[in-house]
């Protein structure tokens, strides 16, 4: 398996950083396995990571009270899992569970939020990437909707 440092440049999420920037966001990362059914985080709870999927596949769930949890998005290998550490109060917006054995890069949120503070240019290509994360995320809530409920049209 490659180290952190290897995976990175690879990984579109970091695509157009520079080495140094690279190096900066793996030192607040490490490497991660859940088993199957392992649940990574619960809404309501304090964000403090985000996660790289590399093997596996992780559900993004909203509980229901009639229906339990509804997955609302998946991450397989590849994907991106959680901003909530990157938006204050910090706090989870929705659950995350592993659907199957599932290995990842952790990344803290606090040295993260350190590492932006400190260099707001850092902050800024960050910022960019997790809201493409929270806008795609957004819209697989929004069809997951529109499968639920249907069109308005």
């Amino acid at each position: 398996m490659q180290t952190i440092e290897e995976y990175l440049p690879e990984h579109p999420f970091f695509a157009g950083l520079d080495q140094p920037t690279l190096e900066l966001l793996a030192g607040c990362a490490t490497n991660v396995h859940f088993d199957a059914n392992e649940v990574l985080f619960h809404e309501g709870d304090q964000a403090d990571t985000f996660y790289i999927v590399r093997k596996g596949l992780i559900a993004i769930q909203v509980q229901s009270p009639s229906a339990g949890g509804v997955v609302v998005d998946t991450a397989e290998a590849g994907g991106v899992v959680g901003w909530s550490w990157l938006v204050p109060p910090y706090r989870w917006m929705f659950d995350a569970r592993a659907s199957e054995p599932t290995s990842a890069v952790a990344f803290d949120g606090a040295c993260l939020r350190g590492k932006c503070e400190s260099d707001p240019a850092v902050g800024y290509a960050l910022m960019q990437r997790v809201a493409r994360v929270m806008l795609d995320r957004l819209e697989a809530a929004r069809l997951r909707l529109i499968d639920m409920y249907g069109s308005s049209s």
